[in-house]
């Protein structure tokens, strides 16, 4: 609940940079990266001509949260959101402690194992 409260309320920017109809970067949270204009030569001036744009857009998020007490609700509301909090309560409950009579049998060391020796396999 507590990630879909932070995303609503988040807000960013998205920068795009188009050199003519060309997508050359886009950067969120940052500033995106530009081009080299055209550089033109006429009568021995350099010239840059910038067919370049950027384009800025914000995505704002909820800038207010309304909160409300559990009373301001519906009954019709109330009664399943206190379903949906009883119930997995209820999925945990404790079971009784089981007991295990052969817990502290310890098997006998086996001398020889004879079912390796003579290749007797149970399957």
């Amino acid at each position: 609940m507590a990630l879909v409260v932070l995303v609503s309320t988040l807000s960013f920017t998205v920068e795009s940079h188009y050199c003519g109809e060309h997508l050359v970067d886009t950067a969120i949270f940052t500033k995106a990266k530009s081009c080299k204009g055209i550089v033109s030569i006429e009568n021995t001036t350099i010239k840059t001509k910038s067919c370049c744009k950027n384009t800025i857009e914000v995505l704002k998020g909820v800038d207010h949260l309304k909160l409300n007490s559990f009373n301001d609700l519906d009954s019709s509301l109330q009664h399943p959101i206190t379903t949906f909090l009883y119930n997995p309560i209820q999925l945990f409950k404790s079971l009784p402690k089981l007991i295990v009579p052969h817990k502290n049998y310890v098997p006998p060391n086996l001398v020889i194992d004879y079912q390796v020796l003579h290749d007797v396999y149970i399957i």
